[in-house]
């Protein structure tokens, strides 16, 4: 059924594509990576910070289709007429992780505040980067950031930092700990802590290939997508 799907997307792709008929280009959040390389394998992605694609898009960059962690960025480019009205497609949550032996022995958010801690959050404006620091204000724990020793451009950087040692705990998405559960072990958040993480896609105004697009984009939708984004520990409104 799914390459039945992935098919249906490429000759969509094909039939509305250009003069170049290059094939549709996904500019998405980067913890989308795994899940949307599984569901459309022949389209061509560009996984980044949604800031930064949000940069390339007002930049002019050839996309058909954004798919941001936050409603933020797609808000501002509908203003800005750069996209389409984005549709929510996923929701998420926010965890901590730390290296699987855990040296450090962190077993709460407050214990981030010890001397020599190693933290590593998302940078600001970067949708992991902000989630993190409204958990920590929502937990009167902002004092942590103290303690931070690099500040990435996406939630792949703080896992890969993480599992490689070079830190000794960061503020993930459940789904990319859920990846890197060999490599990390998960500190969860009380739930009152969590704030709404929403994904929204939208079809790129500039597109020549809205008819692509717009099948990725109901591939995403479709019951298809919600079951493999629930198997990626996604949660499909």
């Amino acid at each position: 059924m799914r390459l039945l799907a992935a098919a249906l997307v490429v000759l969509a792709a094909a039939c509305g594509g250009g003069d170049d008929e290059r094939p549709l280009t996904v500019f998405a959040a980067a913890s989308l990576t795994d899940i949307f390389e599984e569901l459309d394998p022949v389209a061509r992605f560009n996984f980044a910070g949604s800031d930064e694609l949000a940069t390339q898009l007002r930049e002019g960059a050839d996309a058909d289709v954004y798919a941001a962690a936050s409603p933020r960025y797609p808000e501002e480019l509908v203003e800005e007429g750069l996209v389409d009205e984005p549709r929510i497609f996923a929701t998420n949550r926010l965890v901590l992780v730390v290296p699987r032996e855990n040296p450090a022995g962190i077993r709460s958010v407050r214990e981030l505040s010890a001397d020599g801690v190693r933290l590593v959050v998302g940078a600001q404006g970067v949708p992991i980067g902000d989630y993190t620091r409204t958990v920590l204000e929502s937990m009167g724990a902002a004092d942590v950031l103290a303690n931070v020793v690099s500040q990435e451009e996406d939630v792949k950087g703080v896992v890969g930092k993480v599992a490689l040692g070079e830190a000794d705990a960061g503020f993930v998405y459940a789904t990319d700990a859920a990846v890197a559960a060999d490599d990390v072990t998960v500190v969860e958040l009380p739930v009152g802590s969590q704030p709404p993480i929403e994904y929204q896609i939208a079809v790129v105004s500039s597109s020549e290939n809205t008819e692509g697009a717009q099948a990725f984009i109901d591939l995403v939708l479709s019951d298809e997508g919600r079951e493999q984004l629930e198997a990626a520990g996604f949660v499909a409104p």
